[in-house]
């Protein structure tokens, strides 16, 4: 009872229709919670059609019915939300002083959640934190550790430029691969896939943005946090698995099928994210000729990214 009652982190898993992914995700939390870990591990389903609830019912029960400890709370919601709003949910059950964000497709491993929360409590001033999050194929995920996506730094990324000059800053802004990933530091924006963040520092932005409502909430999240003066910090002492793109399948570590509508679906909110971002933010700080430059180079990649799709290819 002390588990639920007395929570040390609320664990916050949104999902969509993946459900043997959220099964496994499910599984490597509960591996990897330890005996003295007091969590809360709360499910929130988002319209899935593909048996999640039945299968998370199945498996776990109740959070007031779990001898093991391995206990969860399940809240459903009657429509997809997108993900904004789908945590938001989640965050109105979550009762400690510290949450993580974690996508259902993701595995754990070796303590991440307990080494990463004893990080983020060393530091008051650390808002929220990620850890490194790879690929299936060991590569890193570029999500986990970003510069923020300005007019340039999207230029030069989308453009290759972050590339063919990996180690400059001037032209590595948004991947920041000229940081050193294998150290602990600071960045702009970490990933929703894992994204750990007090509670106190998520109230001051309300949580996430629902004007978002696939991709590019996570940038917002992060860039409201050091608005009001947090940190976000990049830890790449543990790691998590990713199978990037599983609900959207717009990358090729997706380890589901995914129909073709629903990626084009996805591939219009994700360009709608940038455009959100970029008026919320941007819009005004440029003369009006650079504004309609990167609206119009936002919609020549939307169409491109469709052109992909329809033609049987993925982002990555």
């Amino acid at each position: 009872m002390a588990n639920s009652e007395n929570p040390e982190l609320s664990i916050i898993i949104l999902n969509y229709n993946v459900r043997e992914l959220l099964l496994n995700c499910l599984e490597s939390v509960f591996a990897n919670k330890g005996k003295l870990d007091r969590w809360q591990v709360i499910v929130v389903d988002n319209a899935s059609y593909d048996g999640s609830v039945e299968a998370v019912r199945e498996r776990y029960k109740t959070a007031s019915h779990s001898s093991s400890g391995n206990a969860i709370e399940l809240v459903e919601s009657k429509q997809n939300l997108g993900f904004a709003a789908g945590n938001n949910m989640g965050v109105k059950k979550a009762k400690a002083p510290v949450i993580l964000f974690l996508n259902p497709d993701t595995i754990i491993t070796d303590h991440a959640i307990q080494k990463s929360l004893e990080v983020l409590l060393s530091d008051p001033d650390i808002g929220a934190l990620g850890c490194k999050v790879e690929l299936p194929d060991g590569r890193l995920d570029y999500s986990c550790h970003r510069g923020f996506p300005t007019p340039w730094n999207s230029f030069a990324y989308f453009s290759g430029l972050a590339k063919i000059f990996p180690k400059s800053a001037f032209f590595s802004g948004y991947s920041a691969s000229f940081l050193d990933t294998s150290q602990p530091h600071e960045v702009d924006c970490i990933s929703g896939s894992f994204l750990m963040v007090r509670k106190i520092a998520g109230e001051q932005i309300g949580f996430w943005d629902n004007d978002y409502f696939f991709n590019g909430e996570d940038i917002e999240f992060c860039y409201s946090l050091k608005e009001k003066g947090w940190k976000i910090y990049f830890y790449p002492g543990v790691k998590i698995i990713h199978f990037k793109g599983s609900s959207s399948g717009l990358w090729r570590t997706s380890a589901t099928k995914i129909e073709k509508a629903t990626k084009l679906s996805a591939a219009t909110h994700a360009a709608s994210a940038m455009r959100i971002f970029y008026k919320k933010h941007y819009y005004k700080k440029y003369p009006p000729v650079l504004r309609d430059f990167v609206l119009w180079g936002i919609r020549i990649l939307e169409h491109y990214r469709k052109f992909k799709i329809m033609t049987g290819f993925r982002y990555e």
